[in-house]
C-alpha cells in the first residue's frame, strides 16, 4: 500500500521487478522526467530527490565551491555525493533528541561516487567507507572523512579523485540532518525490514528483526547506526536500501498525483542540498530521462582489512588495492558491473605480477572453509587442523566436494578478499588462487596435498606466476539494483 511508506530490506528480501511497457504512456514519460530530476540533483542521496519539470525547476539549491569540472552534454559523468554532519545550529533539545552531543563543526558522514554511463542508461553508485585509510593531498595519510575537516569540499573532491582515479564532474553536498525533514515530508514515513535485530545502546535505538515503520528521527538512527556485526558495512547497506526506497516512494502514483505532498518533499530537499556547479543541471535531466530503478546499481569498495591498524594506532578500513583499482578501471571503461569483466586477450602480453610483496592480513582475521577435493581419506580434517594451528579461523568441520578429481589445491575467494587470499596462499605453497563471484574464502584441497606453513602479516612472499595469473579479476563484483534493494511486501 502506498500510504504505508517506503519499504527497504536487508538480506531477507528478494528481487522486485517493475513492468516495462513497450510504448511509453504519459504516466511513464512523467515518471521518467521525475526520475531524471530526482537523480540529477541529489542522485539517490539518502535525503531524497528533486522533481524537475516545467512546474518545478532545478533552482533553489545553495551553491558551494568544490572545483568540480562541470556537466557534459554527452559522454559519461561522475558525481561525488557527500553527506555532511553539521550540528552547529542545533538547539540543546535537538542535540538531546538526536543524541548527537554538543560537538560543533562539520564532518563527512557519507560519501558516494555516482557514475552515469556514456549512453545515459546505467547509473552505478559506489559507497566509500568513511574510515577508508587513504592519502589526502598535502596532508598525508588519514581517514577519507578527514578531508572535509582539513580542507572542505575542495580537498574532499581532490581526495576522492586521487583515490579513485576518476574525474568528478558534479559535487553534491547534503546535510544529513535534513534527512529527518525529507522522510517526514513523505506520507507514511519509512517502512524498513531488517533481517537482524538492532540494539544501539549509545543512542538508545532498538529494532527487532522484521518490519517497522519509522519517522524521520528513527529513520536517521536506522541509517546511521553501526551496532550490527559488520558495523560500517551494514550501515552502508542500510543507507543504500533507504535511498532506493525513497526514490521508489517519490515515483509512486500516490506522490506524483499529490502536488501538495510533492511540493513539500521538494522544499525539504532543496533546504538540505548544495551543488557545484549549478550550471547545465537541465542537461543532466535530459541525459537521465530514460533511466529506471532497474538501471541503478549499487556497489561497494573491495576491502582487504576492515579493521586495519594504522601507524597512528587508529582503526581504519584498508581497501583491496588491486580489487579497487579494477573496480574503478571498469567504471572508467563504462562497463556494466552486473556482468563479468571481459577475459584478457590470449595474445596480450602477461603482466609481471610475481614480484615480492608483503602480506597485509594476518591469519587471525581470516575466516574460511576447507573442502576435500580428492579421495584421500582424512585430508580435509588434517589440513584444517594444520590451518587452525597456524591461526586461521575455520568454524566448520572440513567438507567434501561432489567431484574428487582435484589435482591441485585451489583457493577460491570473493570480491574484496584478494589480500586475505594471498595470506592463505602463502600458508599453502603452490595452491592456485581463483577469484569467484561468491563472498568469503574457500580452500579446495587437491592431490598435491600442500604442507601448511605458518605465516604472519608483513612477511614478504613471492607468489608463483601461475597463481598470480589465475587471480586476475574477471568476475562481476557483488552489486544490487535499486529495485532489488526495495523490501518485498
Amino acid at each position: 500500500m502506498e500510504d504505508a511508506g517506503i519499504s527497504v530490506g536487508g538480506d531477507a528480501y528478494g528481487g522486485v521487478t517493475l513492468p516495462r511497457s513497450a510504448r511509453k504512456s504519459p504516466r511513464r514519460r512523467r515518471r521518467n522526467l521525475i526520475l531524471s530530476g530526482a537523480l540529477s540533483c541529489v542522485v539517490l542521496a539518502g535525503t531524497g530527490a528533486v522533481w524537475a519539470t516545467s512546474t518545478y525547476g532545478l533552482g533553489g539549491f545553495e551553491a558551494v565551491e568544490a572545483g568540480a569540472s562541470g556537466i557534459q552534454s554527452d559522454g559519461a559523468l561522475n558525481i561525488l555525493l557527500v553527506g555532511v554532519d553539521k550540528r552547529d545550529n542545533l538547539s540543546r533539545r535537538e542535540q538531546r533528541d538526536l543524541r548527537l552531543g554538543r560537538e560543533v563543526g562539520q564532518r563527512t558522514d557519507t560519501m558516494m561516487l555516482i557514475h552515469l554511463s556514456a549512453d545515459h542508461r546505467r547509473i552505478t553508485v559506489v559507497s566509500l567507507p568513511r574510515d577508508s585509510w587513504t592519502t589526502i593531498p598535502g596532508k598525508g595519510h588519514h581517514k577519507i572523512n578527514s578531508a572535509y575537516q582539513l580542507g572542505g569540499p575542495s580537498l574532499t573532491l581532490k581526495t576522492v579523485q586521487q583515490a579513485t582515479g576518476l574525474p568528478i564532474n558534479l559535487y553534491v553536498e547534503v546535510n544529513v540532518l535534513g534527512f529527518i525533514d525529507v522522510v517526514d515530508s513523505l506520507k507514511g514515513g519509512v517502512t524498513v525490514c531488517t533481517p537482524v535485530p538492532i540494539n544501539d545502546k549509545k543512542i538508545n535505538f532498538n529494532l527487532a528483526a522484521g518490519t517497522h515503520q519509522l519517522d524521520g528521527i528513527q529513520a536517521l538512527f536506522y541509517a546511521r547506526t553501526r551496532a550490527t556485526v559488520r558495523s560500517d558495512f551494514d550501515r552502508i547497506d542500510r543507507q543504500q536500501q533507504v535511498m532506493s526506497a525513497l526514490l521508489d516512494k517519490v515515483l509512486s502514483p500516490a506522490t506524483l498525483t499529490d502536488p501538495a505532498a510533492l511540493g513539500k518533499f521538494i522544499k525539504s530537499v532543496q533546504a538540505s542540498v548544495k551543488i557545484d556547479p549549478q550550471k547545465d543541471l537541465n542537461s543532466l535531466v535530459t541525459q537521465l530521462r530514460d533511466t529506471s530503478l532497474d538501471d541503478v546499481r549499487f556497489a561497494s569498495i573491495p576491502i582487504a582489512d576492515p579493521d586495519y591498524r594504522t601507524p597512528t594506532g587508529e582503526s581504519a578500513v584498508k581497501w583491496d588495492q588491486a580489487g579497487a583499482k579494477d573496480l574503478f578501471r571498469r567504471i572508467a571503461a563504462d562497463e556494466d558491473l552486473g556482468r563479468p569483466s571481459p577475459s584478457p586477450s590470449a595474445s596480450a602480453p602477461a603482466t609481471p605480477t610475481a614480484s615480492p610483496s608483503p602480506l597485509t592480513v594476518p591469519p587471525a582475521r581470516i575466516t574460511m572453509r576447507v573442502l576435500n577435493g580428492t579421495d584421500i581419506q582424512g585430508l580435509g580434517a588434517r589440513t584444517r587442523d594444520a590451518l587452525l594451528a597456524s591461526g586461521f579461523v575455520i568454524p566448520e568441520t572440513a567438507g567434501n566436494t561432489p567431484k574428487k578429481d582435484f589435482t591441485r589445491t585451489v583457493i577460491r575467494y570473493g570480491p574484496g578478499r584478494e589480500d586475505s587470499a594471498r595470506t592463505v596462499a602463502a600458508a599453502l605453497p603452490g595452491a592456485e588462487l581463483k577469484l569467484t563471484d561468491k563472498p568469503g574464502i574457500e580452500v579446495v584441497l587437491g592431490s598435491d596435498q600442500p604442507k601448511v606453513r605458518k605465516v604472519k602479516a608483513n612477511a614478504v612472499v613471492t607468489p608463483s606466476p601461475s597463481a598470480s595469473a589465475s587471480a586476475a579479476p574477471t568476475a562481476a563484483p557483488v552489486t544490487r539494483t535499486a529495485t532489488q534493494n526495495i523490501c518485498k511486501n
